[in-house]
């Protein structure tokens, strides 16, 4: 269990105190509606769907109060940055701040189709209610309100059965319209969240994530109605429902139990969420102010296998390896922002990112940087491009360790070249101080066309390293993915020459993919007793793997090897 805390990233303990305050709010606001006598004739004409509305509202209050705190990545990046509080353990936490984004969004799912489900038959009995033949204690409870000096616990008014008076409750009432609308909206958020439309239709998922903003808006005035009524404690300290209500027809007699008064419970959402929204809101505003500073793209490179370079400047930027940040470009959309990982080290005196041509928005700028032409481009038809970021990730925690793995699965290679160029202008300088001794790195590729754009950047290190007299610093394996060995018999030809054909490099090209168990056992018996981080940008087939293997061979004893598993997310 320790090992799964240490690698899974979100921690176990994270996860559980979560669910149990989840836990324990449905349980108190349950027992609040379904045992105090303010409610007791409130259950007389709703039963037990009362609690089990209340309930859930509770909980959906308590997770959309944190279901903003993930996003507001500002926030997130300053906490990270700043080591007076956050250790590399919370920075951990931190980096797995959209897994938990998504635990709270599937929460609120469940407790809605609660609430909604419960409110379903608080409606139907609260009409049915109000055209009860006269005589029992719920058409008793309904009729309150009509005479002058009477407050009503039934809120709906009107003498209509169902299923027209459920329509009109649904469509007239405002708790009722509310929850129709941020129902609805949730619904469109949560289908467009999944990972099929996020890949293939990012537009689809970009526009409809933000209907929260009309969530948040319904969520915070769907109380406003007061619908759900309980009684005044001034009437309850003259009227004990639980005596009371075997004498209902007596009501108001002289001698007798006076008439109950009930009165709406006061909206509470606001309370909740009011926080969060505002940190938000500000997060926006930050996002609105870095938009409109001014950033110059100095050169675009375009690289084979459909990946273009954009190298950018922009007054006062500051990163640190492994870095992201989100791009907007107007003249391909006005609203649409997109994450890149930074590719660039912080020595340089540029910032750059590499874009893969996949869709319609990284088409629109490839031809808006005029990618598509065959004639030069001048510098100043280049397109206006503005940047929010960077934002801190889990790479940033790699010259946090002696020993590390490096995994890219193609596009996804990309942190690592900040990481690496970064080591090599360290060595270049002065890397005396720098407490990362051993670089394991691996990249897997499908196509021999996707090294080009890499492979000189690995050939300067290689040479830097050779230079040093410290070869052994940067052991590297690159995978073709998307050849089996017969389909690579050509280039084994070639196997005994000093360099690999495909490359450029010493180390040789390996074909199919790595035997991970066996590439965790041999480090894992060359680093006896270290902390080795395993960093991955890749796909979630290729974590769950890794993840494992960092879990199965790291040692129960403290003293023992241990593997730390991250992944980027963003």
């Amino acid at each position: 269990m320790g090992n799964w805390v240490e690698n899974e990233g979100l921690s176990i303990f994270v996860v559980l105190v979560w669910l149990g305050l989840n836990v324990f709010l449905f349980w108190w606001y349950y027992l609040v509606y379904d045992v105090p006598p303010k409610f007791f004739y409130t259950r007389v004409l709703l039963g037990r769907a009362l609690a089990l509305a209340r309930a859930p509202a509770a909980c959906l209050n308590f997770n959309c109060m944190l279901i903003l705190l993930p996003v507001c990545r500002n926030l997130l990046s300053f906490l990270r940055g700043s080591s007076a509080c956050c250790s590399t353990r919370v920075r951990r936490q931190l980096d797995r701040n959209l897994t938990f984004h998504k635990m709270v969004a599937w929460m609120i799912a469940l407790h809605t189709a609660i609430h909604t489900i419960a409110h379903l038959f608080n409606v139907e009995w609260s009409v049915q209610a109000r055209v009860e033949e006269k005589g029992t204690l719920a058409a008793a409870l309904s009729s309150l309100g009509d005479e002058p000096n009477e407050s009503y616990i039934n809120f709906f008014r009107k003498t209509i059965g169902n299923p027209v008076g459920g329509l009109y409750v649904a469509f007239t009432y405002l708790a009722g319209l509310t929850g129709v609308i941020i129902t609805l909206a949730l619904i469109l958020i949560i289908t467009s969240s999944t990972k099929t439309i996020r890949r293939s239709y990012f537009e689809v998922f970009w526009y409809t994530h933000h209907l929260f903003v009309i969530f948040f808006i319904g969520l915070v005035i769907h109380g406003a109605g007061r619908i759900v009524r309980g009684q005044t404690a001034e009437s309850l300290a003259e009227h004990n429902p639980e005596i009371c209500y075997k004498n209902f027809t007596q009501w108001g007699k002289k001698g007798a139990c006076p008439v109950p008064q009930f009165s709406g419970n006061p909206p509470m959402t606001w309370k909740w969420v009011v926080g969060p929204m505002f940190l938000y809101l500000c997060e926006r505003l930050v996002r609105f102010w870095r938009s409109q500073q001014k950033v110059v793209i100095t050169k675009v490179v375009i690289h084979p296998f459909k990946t273009i370079e954009l190298q950018m400047m922009k007054k006062g930027f500051k990163m640190e390896v492994g870095q992201y940040i989100f791009v907007q470009c107007p003249a391909v959309s006005k609203l649409e922002w997109h994450p890149f990982t930074l590719t660039s080290a912080p020595e340089e005196d540029y910032f750059s990112i590499h874009v893969r041509i996949v869709g319609d928005w990284t088409e629109g700028l490839f031809n808006a940087c005029g990618c598509d032409k065959q004639e030069f481009q001048e510098a100043w038809k280049l397109p206006k491009i503005a940047v929010d970021g960077p934002f801190g990730t889990a790479s940033e925690d790699v010259f946090s360790y002696e020993t590390v793995m490096l995994i890219g699965a193609g596009i996804g290679v990309t942190p690592f070249a900040s990481v690496l160029k970064s080591v090599w202008y360290k060595y270049c300088h002065d890397a005396t101080n720098l407490k990362l001794k051993k670089i394991y790195f691996y990249w897997l590729c499908r196509d021999t066309h996707a090294f080009e754009w890499f492979a000189d950047l690995l050939q300067s290190l290689e040479a830097q390293m050779q230079e040093r007299n410290n070869a052994e610093f940067l052991s590297y394996n690159i995978y073709l993915t998307g050849w089996d060995e017969s389909q690579a018999t050509h280039f084994a030809v070639h196997h005994e020459e000093e360099k690999d054909v495909i490359t450029g490099l010493k180390q040789k090209t390996l074909y199919g993919r790595p035997n991970w168990e066996n590439e965790f056992k041999t480090i894992a018996g060359q680093h006896p007793g270290s902390r080795i981080g395993v960093f991955l940008c890749g796909p979630e087939g290729l974590a769950d793997t890794l993840n494992k293997q960092s879990i199965n061979n790291s040692e129960a004893d403290p003293r023992g090897v241990h593997f730390i598993f991250n992944k980027e997310n963003f």
